[in-house]
């Protein structure tokens, strides 16, 4: 969520992360180590600043959890948000979450997160936007939460971006050569395959997905695909199909080509997956 808004002028004063491999990533792109749990971090020990950026874990809203939503302990990382807000009122506030949050519990707990910023005089602008729609070959469909504080920008008010509807295919992500290791092995391969027959005898669409450089996109790029779950696969002429390479599923979210990579593959596709798509933030602003 940094990027686009460096590349707009902005200046980061503060930053929270708790994962230690994140950090690694963090730390060699911004040279600086981000501060650490959140929760154990007081409001007074933050900078002032105008725009507060934040994602919260979505596993409690999304589909493919439990769905357990605020009663989830990783769900009340939104009301460690409102603390920090709370206590310095910044002029705008970005959030970012799966489409799910909207209508989790019949819409109940996105009314109470709309309810506690505006009791925080803050007019509140949602959207769902998809990734595909903003130039990136991939379906990432998320609710962008805008807040604007009423006190110090009475008369902004957000209008969210109109999709540019950017012609894509799968082919403009991928490098030319990729190493062997990427290509499934016959037995995993088999694995996969009998994996989503068995999905399909159970009525849901579970399993892996295939694609080819003229795809106009893929599915959602998920932190388990550091699992090798085959969610998005490459086809490959006369081969087993082949995973998206770090590097290619950093471009499936957006991010430039001199972001620097610096962790195993299984950490970098866990945290891409767990990542913003990049290039849909950079269109967001207010007006």
């Amino acid at each position: 969520m940094r990027l686009p808004f460096e590349e707009a002028g902005g200046t980061c004063v503060f930053s929270s992360e708790w994962d230690t491999h994140a950090k690694v990533t963090y730390a060699a792109n911004f040279d600086e180590v981000p501060h650490g749990d959140i929760t154990a971090i007081k409001a007074s020990n933050i900078p002032s600043h105008d725009v507060l950026l934040a994602g919260f874990p979505c596993q409690p809203f999304s589909r493919a959890g439990l769905r357990k939503g605020f009663a989830d302990k990783r769900g009340k990382m939104f009301f460690e948000i409102m603390r920090i807000v709370q206590h310095h009122a910044p002029k705008v506030i970005l959030l970012e979450n799966v489409k799910g949050f909207i209508d989790h519990d019949s819409g109940k707990t996105f009314q109470t997160a709309k309810r506690c910023l505006e009791e925080l005089n803050y007019t509140v602008y949602y959207k769902v936007l998809n990734a595909c729609e903003f130039g990136l070959p991939q379906s990432r469909e998320r609710v962008y939460i805008i807040a604007v504080n009423n006190e110090k920008l009475p008369h902004n008010k957000f209008v969210f971006p109109t999709p540019p509807y950017t012609r894509t295919t799968v082919g403009m992500l991928l490098e030319k050569r990729v190493a062997a290791r990427y290509t499934l092995s016959d037995t995993t391969w088999e694995r996969l395959q009998k994996r989503k027959l068995l999905q399909a005898t159970r009525g849901n669409g579970f399993g892996y997905r295939l694609y080819t450089h003229a795809s106009p996109y893929t599915n959602t790029l998920l932190a388990s695909y550091a699992k090798g779950n085959g969610d998005i696969l490459i086809a490959q002429k006369n081969k087993n199909p082949r995973l998206l390479t770090p590097r290619e599923v950093a471009r499936l979210q957006g991010f430039p080509e001199h972001f620097l990579i610096p962790v195993s593959d299984h950490q970098a596709y866990k945290q891409f997956g767990n990542a913003v798509a990049v290039l849909l933030h950079g269109q967001l602003q207010v007006r």
